[in-house]
């Protein structure tokens, strides 16, 4: 599977089945290649119109499944939410 296939699956979380939205990016490590984290953006500010202050940081350990059109992953919201700068 090639990066940019991930770019338009959808992530679920299965600890909620709460969509996060789609994958924008992909963090990897220059020197192995190996994928560390996918990056999903995080919920929006009052109905969209004021953009988008965070991002989900979903480490590549957590990703339970990858299927045809879903990524399933297994995390706590709260510890994979961070501020964009």
């Amino acid at each position: 599977m090639r990066i940019c296939d991930l770019k338009d699956k959808e992530v679920i979380n299965s600890n909620n089945c709460k969509i996060l939205g789609c994958v924008i990016d992909a963090d990897i490590d220059l020197y192995t290649g190996k994928v560390l984290a996918i990056i999903v953006p995080g919920p929006s500010k009052v109905f969209g119109f004021f953009g988008r202050e965070d991002e989900y940081i979903i480490p590549y350990e957590c990703i339970c499944k990858i299927g045809p059109d879903v990524i399933l992953v297994n995390v706590c919201e709260e510890k994979v939410l961070f501020k964009i700068s």
